[in-house]
């Protein structure tokens, strides 16, 4: 299964470029990474995170702080970590992060 993901910055409305992503495999306790990229000017990682997905959990973990301390923002957020699972079905799941300084939001994507 296929994993992608992108960044809107909600605040300005515009794609959030240079942020750091990590891809996790989570059993239990542990983690086990995967991938990591690092999103375009489109908000987007140039290729998908993965492609070999196996049904279980995973996280995906957005290093933001360095998007907002380059533009001079203060934020509340070092990093934001999505938790989620595959349990099979579909063969493309996309993971969207919709962010701003003082919040965020994310949905399963198409």
């Amino acid at each position: 299964m296929t994993l992608t993901t992108h960044v809107l910055d909600t605040s300005t409305g515009l794609p959030a470029a240079g942020i750091a992503i990590v891809l996790y495999a989570v059993d239990g306790a542990a983690r086990a990474r995967i991938a990591s990229a690092t999103t375009n000017a489109d908000g987007r990682t140039v290729t998908p995170l993965s492609v070999t997905l196996e049904p279980g959990r995973y996280e995906l973990t957005f290093a933001v702080a360095h998007y907002f301390e380059d533009r001079g923002i203060a934020t509340f957020y070092d990093e934001i970590t999505i938790r989620f699972r595959i349990a099979g079905g579909p063969s493309h799941y996309h993971v969207p992060l919709l962010l701003a300084p003082w919040g965020y939001s994310t949905y399963r994507g198409s």
